[in-house]
């Protein structure tokens, strides 16, 4: 059942941010801070087993070469004074 929630004090640089992604997509202001609650308090997790599924895949899509401590630092070292 939705409840009622009523903010109070809120600063003026988030009110105008929230004010502003509401105009852009064409929402209300209730809209707008909903959506941006369920999107910090409602995350799409992900179970452990895609995790591990799509680094495995993201590992195997790397270069197998193996590198160097010295081609790290040669790396490190690149465009720095």
């Amino acid at each position: 059942m939705p409840i009622n929630l009523t903010l109070k004090n809120i600063p003026d640089a988030v009110y105008e941010r929230l004010k502003d992604a509401a105009e852009r997509h064409r929402r209300s202001l209730n809209s707008e801070a909903i959506v941006c609650l369920e999107t910090v308090l409602l995350p799409n997790k992900i179970p452990p087993s895609e995790r591990l599924a799509r680094a495995r895949a993201l590992r195997a899509s790397l270069l197998q070469s193996e590198f160097r401590a010295e081609d790290i630092d040669v790396a490190k070292r690149l465009d720095r004074p």
